[in-house]
């Protein structure tokens, strides 16, 4: 079992990396013998619901798969059943699945009587190396990524890796892009160790696959311990790739290319602009692109169908952005990212013109 500390202002809460039945005690102590509401989805449901009701009573509510479950009509459908349930303030609610129901659930929870608890028990590798931790809550809206949200952090996560098997090959490929993330940040070392392993751990490798979310946690606790609400810039840095990568969500219709996807193909164009800017050596670009096409992740425009000329106004609504400027997370190498005092729009069009 592994246990991290995350610090989030005056909060702290624990996240758990080990099998699930290693934190029955944890769990039977929320439950206090009632049904505890848990909001999953029909697959996961399927899959591991009675795993978890091995361990305590639940209360399923379900909401839709993926990416469909971030629209309003869910959210108020979601603070519905809370309502109907009249939950009060001191008793958790779960969140038992991938990032979508994660981000829904957490948002729901922190807006009904203006907080509830909740526990993220993470199925996918997307959401046990990232989206569990840190507290971002959303909604898709109006078109875009993420629009609508708020900062709700748990009470506890629960990241048993073995949830994650059952994952198929392209969930699991998504999931991995976020753990390359740490090592692309400012960890070249553990970029080094993906290229090592990460074959191994996408073919089911549990050990493996364990020591990537607990390094990745750690890892981003680091950077929510600095910047709790990213507001300063350190926290930002965790959006390596994230506004190309919205920007492909968008421009593709949100849901059809999968998050990891966006993420990794933003990578590699974050890594390749710097690169053209003349900030990063072009073999650690060239690098980077490698990994991630190995892996069988998307590295170029044309993998996705994406016309180019939709993405830059898209980018130019990124929350980083700020007082009109374009502010992205580009690199000096593996391993150097950094924050952008703002991005040259013309060099930035110009680049997505010639990028393949």
């Amino acid at each position: 079992m592994t246990v991290i500390t995350v610090t989030a202002g005056d909060r702290s809460y624990d996240v758990v990396v080990a099998p699930l039945a290693d934190s029955a005690s944890r769990l039977a102590a929320l439950g206090q013998g009632q049904p505890l509401p848990v909001v999953t989805e029909p697959k996961v449901w399927a899959l591991h619901g009675a795993a978890l009701q091995s361990l305590l009573p639940c209360d399923p509510i379900l909401v839709p798969e993926g990416e469909e479950a971030k629209q309003w009509p869910h959210l108020q459908a979601l603070i519905g059943a809370f309502t109907t349930r009249n939950l009060d303030r001191k008793r958790p609610v779960l969140a038992f699945g991938g990032g979508a129901v994660g981000d829904l659930t957490g948002l729901a929870a922190g807006l009904f009587k203006r907080g509830l608890p909740v526990v993220h028990v993470p199925t996918t590798l997307l959401a046990q190396a990232d989206s569990a931790v840190g507290g971002k809550t959303a909604i898709d809206a109006e078109g875009q990524k993420n629009l609508v949200g708020i900062f709700h952090q748990p009470a506890l996560v629960l990241a048993d890796p073995a949830l994650t098997l059952t994952l198929d090959p392209r969930q699991s490929r998504a999931g991995y892009a976020e753990i390359v993330k740490y090592g692309l940040i400012d960890q070249p070392d553990f970029f080094a160790w993906c290229e090592a392993n990460g074959a191994a751990l996408l073919a089911g490798d549990l050990p493996l696959r364990s020591h990537a979310v607990a390094h990745s946690v750690a890892a981003k606790a680091r950077f929510v311990a600095a910047d709790v609400e990213d507001r300063t810039g350190v926290r930002a840095l965790l959006n390596l790739g994230h506004t190309f990568g919205h920007a492909i969500e968008s421009a593709a219709g949100i849901g059809t290319v999968l998050h990891g996807e966006a993420v990794a193909l933003g990578m590699v164009l974050a890594y390749d602009f710097s690169a053209t800017l003349g900030l990063c050596p072009v073999d650690d670009a060239n690098r980077v692109r490698s990994h991630v096409e190995s892996v069988g992740l998307p590295t170029r425009l044309s993998d996705l169908k994406l016309g180019r000329a939709v993405l830059l106004p898209l980018m130019g609504a990124d929350k980083k952005n700020d007082g009109g400027k374009l502010k992205l997370v580009l690199a000096r190498g593996i391993g150097h990212a950094f924050l952008s005092d703002g991005a040259d729009p013309a060099a930035l069009a110009d680049f997505l013109t010639c990028a393949a």
